[in-house]
């Protein structure tokens, strides 16, 4: 029987699915793996289940070629923390997790999008603290969303998910960027730049795959162009927007505010941002559902099993 790790403690009904296929080992320890810990569980295991935080680096990889590790069955459908090329070069497969995150994450983009507009954290932490005078006519005043453009920079299936939600939804005008021609159902309008997307968007949405390409992809020029009236979610990864940028845009009023699910230097959150009440944070809630969790990591199971069956795995990614 193959020998498995999974990396960090899993829903019941996951653990229960690799143990009838696989002899089973599972870190009870939340955090991520240190790379001593990932070096050693590629000499120790035939598989492993990792997932986000698990920095699989080329320096993990190297002297791998020999070694009895011959899957990373990725937990998620981002996998920009696993060098899928040095994996590949040590004779490793890679896989992923697509479709069973796309709706519980778009879910995601909506939640933020609306608390955003509408400064829903601000307000409930002021009936919190006790500080809401009641209700009058001018008081906090948001953005209405309805009717309004969204631009979506990446039109993937999360992407399109956010778009259908919308359009079909809050009848907004969807514009977007991506980085080939992308035909979607929904009625959208795919632009050139990232430029000409931040000046028709009253909110964007950053729904990209993180990695080296897409890293600070919204910076500096792209959230110079936006209105000042507009809102930023992200719903991608953290280091798809310099946050230092981000920061910057929000002090200065550059932008009127943002929702974020993720951050450029997980799980710290710079001291200037939660100190601005035009900011919504969550702590990475994207696919935080049960069913959702059950969902990938049945799907990274299935990979495993698949892959020691002889068979390609149905989400190789390398």
């Amino acid at each position: 029987m193959k020998r498995i790790l999974i990396t960090r403690p899993m829903p019941d009904r996951v653990t229960d699915a690799a143990r009838a296929l696989f002899e089973v080992e599972t870190r009870d320890d939340t955090t991520p793996m240190k790379p001593g810990q990932m070096r050693g569980a590629l000499a120790l295991y035939d598989g492993i289940l990792p997932t986000l935080g698990d920095l699989f680096s080329a320096e993990v990889f190297e002297g791998a070629e020999s070694c009895r590790c011959r899957i990373l069955a990725n937990f998620g459908v981002g996998f920009n923390h696993i060098d899928a090329s040095a994996a590949r070069g040590a004779g490793i497969a890679v896989t992923n997790t697509p479709g069973a995150v796309t709706d519980a994450t778009a879910d995601i983009a909506m939640t933020l999008l609306l608390m955003s507009a509408r400064r829903a954290g601000e307000g409930e932490r002021l009936v919190r603290a006790g500080r809401w005078p009641g209700w009058n006519p001018t008081q906090m005043l948001g953005l209405h969303v309805t009717g309004k453009t969204v631009g979506i920079v990446g039109m993937g299936r999360i992407g399109q998910a956010i778009a259908k939600r919308c359009h079909d939804g809050f009848g907004m005008k969807v514009v977007y960027y991506n980085r080939s021609p992308k035909p979607v159902e929904v009625e959208a309008q795919q632009v050139d730049t990232l430029g000409d997307l931040a000046a028709q968007a009253d909110i964007v949405v950053a729904a990209v795959p993180g990695g080296a390409e897409t890293r600070h992809l919204i910076g500096v020029d792209m959230l110079s162009a936006m209105k000042p009236t507009a809102h930023l979610v992200n719903i991608s990864r953290g280091d798809v927007v310099d946050e230092a940028a981000l920061i910057t845009a929000l002090q200065e009023g550059h932008i009127a505010g943002a929702g974020l699910d993720v951050y450029e230097h997980e799980p710290t959150v710079p001291d200037a941002l939660t100190a601005m009440e035009n900011v919504v944070l969550l702590p990475h809630l994207g696919t935080a559902a049960l069913e959702v969790r059950e969902a990938m990591g049945l799907k990274a199971v299935d990979n495993l099993r698949a892959f020691f069956a002889g068979e390609t795995p149905p989400d190789q990614v390398n």
